[in-house]
């Protein structure tokens, strides 16, 4: 099984069906500029590293976990949480927090955290591009939980969330997945499994599904862009 070593002047990558390991390992190098970042994620693949220090691991699973709008499902205990207006939910308002928090906070069975110093950097630059994003719970004036994901066009890919108070992330996640779907956001990207987002109605599909759903929004933005562009040329040419 082939693993791709990417080009360092490049920000190419080799495409996600090439990906042949169980585990979903496509390639290894690279950085995690907002270019490379962006090419990743437009192309199926997310940045996961093994440690500090360690070559960079990029990744495509099959199958992939996606939330899909209409699946949405909010637990009837989570609901009661909700109702009671425990949270304050604010968006944007301390990313650089955010992301330190996922990586800080401990994991059960984890040794440790994939979220290095190099990727807290890359992520936060694609904040300050307007492409990532931090959906915070806040308390008594402290952010206690939240999670943060890359947003291009219609498409959401989430990353990582925290919680230093019980369901400050699962409010946020709730909360703000319902805007994202009611803002025509037509599913989130949960690239592999877990027990947690599954009680939310995410599911596995086979990875070429993924794709083309993936290919499709990010087709219609390219589509629109263009009408866009024809349409204020037409304007001037009168």
């Amino acid at each position: 099984m082939a693993v791709y070593c990417l080009d360092e002047d490049s920000f190419e990558f080799p495409p996600a069906e090439d990906a042949e390991s169980e585990s979903g390992l496509l390639a290894i190098g690279g950085d995690f500029r907002p270019e490379r970042l962006l090419n990743a994620y437009s192309g199926g693949i997310f940045p996961w590293p093994v440690a500090e220090g360690e070559p960079i691991t990029w990744f495509s699973p099959d199958p992939r976990f996606v939330l899909k709008a209409a699946d949405l499902h909010i637990p009837k205990s989570l609901a009661k949480t909700l109702r009671k207006g425990l949270f304050e939910y604010r968006v944007d308002t301390a990313f650089p927090e955010m992301i330190h928090a996922c990586a800080a906070v401990p994991r059960p069975e984890q040794d440790g955290t994939w979220i290095t110093d190099e990727l807290e950097r890359g992520y936060c630059e694609l904040n300050r591009c307007g492409f990532a994003h931090s959906f915070e719970s806040w308390q008594d004036g402290r952010l206690v939980g939240g999670f943060y994901g890359v947003s291009i066009g219609p498409c959401f890919f989430g990353e990582s969330m925290f919680a230093t108070v019980p369901d400050a992330s699962k409010c946020a996640f709730a909360t703000f997945a319902r805007r994202m779907f009611d803002n025509g956001v037509p599913w989130i990207d949960c690239q592999v499994y877990t027990e947690h987002l599954a009680r939310f109605g995410a599911k596995e599909i086979p990875r070429a599904e993924y794709l083309e759903m993936l290919n499709s929004a990010l087709f219609s933005i390219a589509k629109h862009k263009r009408k866009q562009t024809e349409s204020m040329s037409g304007e001037k040419d009168d």
